[in-house]
């Protein structure tokens, strides 16, 4: 039996480590490679396949009620909203995506941009090269021992921003519904409600999945409880904070500054005005990113299709499917 597997997107050089460790469980196999920007893209090209790994091709309903074969969609990362799940599921289809693979290389990023917003790092950094030498340029900066970060979610990567936060001298509270008092206990994080975090924090680091229920979870409301002299950090998905609300916040320095490695429209469209703000650094979505990490879920991506194909268990689930 010839497996068909399907790459509807990638922005890899190439898919080589892929292909060799399907073929390793899988020595029948054609690979198909696609650039789908669509729904319309991904329909043309998945008729009949088995497989598809995903990056940022939109899977929706659309596309998944037209797979008459598919057995799983495994995507590169840890979120999946690039796919519909409960179509996936109706359709007994398992959804694979790779929940560890950049733990490290996320939470220094985070780390990163809050240090480099608290301490002004990159703009005594324009203003030195522009001729300005003047420590007054960064005014006010405030010691980080003992300040309040504030962590949104309290999943893998955030109990890593919070051991490295609390290296600094941080004092660290999070707001995550589904995590027990005693875990938090663990990693001396006190639990607090959503409300409380933004109104304490100095720095509010985001680290929730991108959902129907987290989809713009910080608006307007939430952004107006925040200090004046807070800092707000996006390493997870931009749409979950409202950008519109976000410019209007700096605009009327409701906060002091924003980190941003992912944004509601990626690329960045050249006329946004955060493009235009000093207090707001801009990363392309680049917080996951090292040899390592890519090597790794790149081969623990196409693993989950050999696995899903060979009737083995993969180890990362997001839907199994029925067996």
């Amino acid at each position: 039996m010839t497996f068909r597997i399907l790459f509807s997107d990638y922005d890899y050089a190439s898919v080589e480590i892929e292909e060799k460790v399907i073929r390793k469980s899988l020595p029948d196999v054609e690979f198909i490679h696609a650039q789908c920007k669509t729904e319309e893209d991904v329909i043309e090209v998945a008729k009949g396949v088995d497989a598809i790994i995903n990056q940022y091709a939109p899977i929706s309903r659309n596309v998944i009620e037209k797979l008459s074969n598919c057995k799983v969609v495994a995507r590169y990362g840890v979120g999946v909203n690039t796919i519909d799940i409960d179509a996936a599921a109706e359709k007994n289809i398992t959804v694979c995506n790779v929940t560890d693979y950049c733990l490290d290389e996320v939470s220094d990023h985070a780390m990163t941009l809050i240090l480099s917003l608290a301490r002004k790092v990159t703009l005594f950094n324009n203003q030195v090269k522009e001729g300005d030498w003047d420590f007054k340029a960064g005014s006010p900066i405030f010691r980080l021992r003992g300040r309040v970060l504030g962590l949104l979610s309290f999943g893998n990567i955030a109990k890593k921003v919070a051991v490295k936060g609390q290296a600094f001298g941080l004092k660290v509270i999070a707001y995550d519904p589904f995590i027990p008092t005693e875990v938090a206990k663990e990693y001396n994080v006190e639990l607090v409600e959503l409300d409380d975090l933004l109104r304490r924090s100095d720095f509010v680091s985001i680290h929730t999945p991108l959902t129907n229920d987290t989809h713009h979870i910080i608006g307007a409301e939430q952004l107006k409880l925040m200090k004046e002299e807070a800092f707000i950090v996006n390493t997870s998905r931009g749409a979950l904070i409202d950008e519109k609300a976000l410019i209007q916040a700096l605009h009327n320095n409701e906060i002091a500054g924003a980190g941003l490695d992912v944004l509601e429209v990626e690329p960045i469209p050249v006329d946004n005005p955060l493009l235009e703000m000093d207090q707001v650094l801009i990363n392309p979505h680049a917080a996951w990113h090292s040899v390592e990490a890519q090597e790794e879920l790149k081969t623990k991506t196409a693993q989950n299709v050999a696995d899903v194909l060979t009737g083995v268990e993969p180890k990362y689930i997001v839907y199994p499917g029925k067996k």
